[in-house]
Order: structure tokens, then sequence, then C-alpha cells
């Protein structure tokens, strides 16, 4: 990226050629992808595999922190080591603590699954942004969303939070400086770089948004049923093997 600004969808759940190209006609030079239930490995692999001379894909994980009914969620930029889903809140932010991973607050007060103003107030310490925009959510939930990081005194950042192709780059974040890799994007987070917080306006992208939360409504009713009671132990369940009880100590099944 060698621009004076560089535009970064900062949380996408979806990645293929589609996405990839979807990106790169939307103007995008960089996206964070952050599937739900997906072991680092996986996301890091299927990054470099999608990473182009023309977009730079960087690796997340949005960690589900708390039990299903009291879930808080931590979207980690770049972590360098796995932290699997359903530990403890503070579990997970000690973790963060030891990494160099930027520690942003997707979609905040949204549906008692965020961190609202207290939890960001009590924490902002270790977190580095709140998320602005969401081209997912509706109006009044960004306008929330946008008082809690005024409140806080965080930097914003937006999203397209997309789980289906055509919403990527319904919302990014442009920031003052040229992102090359990974560690740029970091830095630029947690140093609290310049930015811009940017989203596509009219009927097409309210539409694309309005789809999504539909998704949504799927995802959290069926899709979790699929997941939790007909698909097994969720690949990022703390007592999977893969995490060969690190976590043990703070997770909360």
């Amino acid at each position: 990226m060698t621009g004076a600004e560089t535009c970064v969808d900062l949380h996408v759940k979806a990645l293929d050629d589609r996405v990839v190209e979807r990106a790169r006609t939307r103007g995008l030079d960089a996206l964070v992808y952050a599937p739900h239930y997906t072991r680092l490995p996986e996301i890091r692999a299927r990054a470099a595999q999608h990473s182009t001379d023309d977009l730079l894909v960087v690796p997340g994980r949005e960690v589900f922190t708390g039990t299903w009914h009291d879930r808080r969620h931590i979207l980690a930029v770049d972590p360098d080591e796995p932290i699997p889903d359903f530990v403890t809140f503070d579990g997970a932010l000690a973790a963060l603590d030891e990494q160099d991973a930027a520690v942003l607050v997707p979609h905040p007060g949204f549906a008692g699954i965020s961190l609202g103003a207290a939890d960001v107030t009590q924490h902002a310490d270790t977190i580095h942004a709140a998320e602005t925009h969401n081209a997912k959510l509706l109006p009044y939930q960004n306008r929330r969303a946008r008082r809690i990081a005024r409140e806080t005194g965080l930097q914003g950042f937006g999203s397209s939070y997309a789980h289906l192709c055509g919403t990527v780059g319904e919302a990014w974040t442009a920031f003052d400086r040229p992102i090359d890799d990974a560690g740029d994007l970091v830095a630029a987070l947690s140093e609290g770089a310049e930015r811009r917080v940017v989203r596509r306006r009219g009927v097409v992208g309210r539409a694309r948004g309005l789809t999504e939360f539909v998704h949504l409504g799927y995802e959290n009713t069926w899709g979790k049923v699929n997941r939790v009671l007909l698909s097994g132990m969720e690949a990022t369940h703390p007592g999977h093997v893969a995490y060969g009880g690190q976590f043990d100590d703070v997770r909360v099944y």
C-alpha cells in the first residue's frame, strides 16, 4: 500500500475469490478476516492464500468471552497465539495483553453480546479502538456505538462486518498512512493513527445491511443449534485438544 491513505475493512467473516474481487472493486487496500469458531492457524493460512499485491488480508479473531448467555466479544487483529472462545473476559484480555495484537471492541452495546460503556472504560488501557459504524447494524445501534466511543475517549473504526460477499466494503476505515503488512495495521491501531470512518450511503447499501441483519438472526438460531448440538465441540472450545489445557483455569465450559 503506497498511497497517502489506506482503506481497510476492519472486520469481515467471509473470504474467497469473490470477496477479494469485491474488496478491490470497492477500492479497499486491506481487510481483516476474523471468522467465527475458526482456529488461528487456519485463519492465517486463508489470509495468506488470499492476499495479493493489491489487497492485504490480515488475520483476526473475534473471541467470544463468557457463556452463551453472558458473552462479550473482543476483536484481536493479528494475534500472535491462539485464544479459544468461552473463556472469561479477564482471561482473554490477559492473554491478549501478552501479545502484539491490536484489541478492538466490535459492535459496542449491541444485543447484550458486546462491551458497554462501563466495560470499555474499565479496560481502556488494553483496548485500542471501538467500532463506530457497522454496516450490518441499524442506524440507532450505530449512534449508540458512536456515543460509547465518544464517552470513553477511544478512537473509532468502521467495518462491513460482512458475512455475505456483497456487503464487503459497505463501511471501512481510512488511515492517514501507508499500511503494507499486518504489523503496520496493528501499529496504526495501537498508536491511535489519524483515520476517517467511511460508509457507503443509499438504498442498495441499506438493503445489503438489512440482508446481513436477517442473516444474523439465522446464525443466532438454527446456525447455533447446528454448530453446538449437531456438530459436537466447537473448534475454538477451550477444551479442544488443540489448546492443550492451556486455558483450563479461565474456561467457562
